[in-house]
């Protein structure tokens, strides 16, 4: 075995793919040992994880990694992982009075950690709706699972996740979705740090080739939706529905104009400085 590369991601069905490679053997049939971390805590918890050099690579919300690299993360993006946007959905508590999406700018916000989407993406949203939001407005609460018991508990009002994911909890009556904000980008991309890019480039292509073969056979297969389902604990339909409203990429390109877009809009929320020197983003295999 050529050496190992440590992956992160979060406990959603939109890793499927990359957790088939691995039961499946297909990591160790290109001769290289991968090693997988579940980050419940989002985006926000795993761009600690790259600059800690607890982790080698990541899947990750693209705005958020691309925020913390700016911000001095030495990492780089690797490939997209998933094309197509994501919809997030917007929460309260079941027991919130709060009802209508457009009331929702002076409350008070659920979210996973500081630079994770749950934080990002209010304050995007926001902006496109002519709207601020201040930092004493957002509360810490580490995961959905805290977000959970946080709105139940009316410490907080709002909770951006990611919609197909908490549709159980909506569906069950603890929590209410008042509204929803689709991502103008690929929402996910795979990121990898500096060092294991210098130390072990090859094994990184290794891994990023199995992770587009199987996205590619996950994407073909006529079980993945009742596997998905399944594994999940998501409804048929539900599934279905996000299945066929998702694409994963099979190559690693990564769009200039992507990156134009997110750094934008990442200016436009303040998330960072206007006139901020935007350094190298995106690994080029020398």
């Amino acid at each position: 075995m050529n050496g190992k590369i440590r992956i992160g991601g979060v406990p959603e069905h939109f890793n499927l793919p990359i957790h088939l490679a691995i039961e499946n053997g297909d990591f160790e049939s290109r001769n290289v040992k991968v090693e997988w971390t579940t980050f419940s805590g989002g985006t926000g918890q795993m761009t600690k994880a790259l600059r800690n050099d607890e982790v080698d690579l990541c899947v990750l919300l693209t705005e958020g990694i691309i925020s913390d690299i700016i911000k001095g993360n030495k990492s780089k993006l690797i490939s997209v992982y998933v094309k197509t946007p994501l919809c997030w959905g917007i929460h309260t508590g079941a027991k919130n009075e709060l009802s209508n999406y457009k009331d929702i700018y002076d409350k008070k916000y659920g979210i996973s950690r500081f630079g994770s989407g749950s934080h990002l993406m209010p304050i995007v949203d926001a902006k496109s709706q002519g709207q601020n939001l201040e930092e004493e407005q957002f509360h810490v609460i580490k995961n959905l699972e805290g977000a959970l018991i946080s709105l139940d508990n009316l410490e907080t009002d709002v909770f951006y996740w990611e919609k197909y994911t908490t549709k159980p909890y909506v569906d069950s009556g603890r929590l209410k979705r008042i509204g929803e904000y689709v991502t103008p980008w690929p929402c996910f991309v795979i990121a990898a740090t500096d060092k294991i890019l210098e130390e072990q480039p090859e094994n990184v292509i290794r891994v990023l080739r199995t992770i587009h073969d199987s996205c590619d056979h996950f994407m073909q297969n006529d079980k993945a939706i009742e596997m998905v389902s399944e594994r999940y604990n998501q409804k048929l339909v539900d599934v279905e529905r996000w299945f066929h409203s998702t694409e994963w990429a099979i190559h690693g390109w990564v769009s200039n104009k992507m990156i134009d877009s997110i750094t934008y809009h990442l200016k436009l929320a303040n998330i960072i400085d206007a006139d901020v020197e935007i350094p190298p983003l995106v690994w080029i295999k020398q």
